[in-house]
């Protein structure tokens, strides 16, 4: 705060208004020097919930309800650049940055006749970032995902997408699903560690564990706010495929979601 002497308000009228008109002109000069580039900062993102079913756990031929929760990256403006595209417009080609998120629940083997005998895994969170390259009607992407919870192992997807856009507001997309996972991540879920009455003991090692198919669609009500809806299948493969666990259950796993998304622009 500036300090001026008392003897300030002792001026005649005329001279105080050119004393103080002084310090206000060398204000506001100062705040018309300030870098405009600080009031273009934004971070541009979509959140979404919903309802879905997905398999009981991995290999399982039974379902249950899942919640549907996404974070979706739109763009980052900062100092006058900017990365990424806003929530609802049509991307821009080449290579782009997301994050990666998925969510496993709980597998309780008092619940589940064939897996008696097997330690109970908690629910778990997968987080990571995955790299996209897309044009106009197709993309390409990969993601990585580090466990936390019920498993600590790494995870990941690489796909491919067609791209259609009926209209202004409908995005649809399709294509091929590999999913990949470490040891320690396909021993959580498809090993045995001890023979059971039921199960063989066996040791399951990563690497390719899945492959099939995601159709998913976007409409968008307006530019905030849209529903969003997908259908995907997996066949269990090598490790995850033979798995006594899976033998039990089923090698076909069908996912599928439906919610509402909410675009944010946040500035700062």
């Amino acid at each position: 705060m500036l300090d001026y002497p008392e003897t300030l308000f002792l001026l005649e009228p005329a001279h105080m208004r050119l004393a103080l008109s002084l310090p206000l002109a060398s204000c506001l000069a100062m705040v018309a020097a300030l870098p405009v580039a600080a009031q273009d900062r934004s971070f541009n993102f979509a959140l979404r919930g919903g309802v879905g079913a997905a398999p009981d756990y991995p290999g399982a031929s039974s379902y249950r309800a899942t919640p549907d929760l996404a974070f979706t990256f739109g763009s980052l403006e900062w100092g006058g650049r900017k990365i990424g595209t806003n929530i609802g417009e049509a991307p821009k080609t080449g290579f782009g940055f997301t994050g990666a998120f998925r969510y496993l629940g709980e597998r309780d083997s008092s619940d589940h006749a064939e897996l008696a005998g097997l330690e109970d895994i908690d629910a778990a969170v997968e987080l990571g970032f995955g790299v996209v390259y897309r044009e106009v009607n197709w993309q390409v992407f990969g993601k990585v995902r580090r466990g936390f919870g019920g498993h600590e192992g790494v995870t990941g997807d690489i796909g491919a997408d067609v791209i259609f856009r009926p209209d202004e507001r409908w995005t649809i997309t399709a294509g091929p699903r590999f999913s990949l996972g470490n040891d320690t991540y396909a021993d959580t879920y498809f090993g045995v560690d001890t023979a059971t009455p039921t199960l063989a003991a066996y040791e399951a090692e990563g690497g390719l564990l899945g492959a099939g198919v995601e159709v998913q669609a976007t409409y968008r009500l307006d530019d905030a706010w849209a529903l969003e809806g997908a259908v995907a299948y997996q066949r269990l493969l090598n490790d995850a495929g033979d798995s006594p666990i899976t033998q039990a259950g089923s090698d076909d796993q069908w996912t599928m979601r439906f919610g509402v998304s909410r675009a944010f622009n946040w500035r700062f």
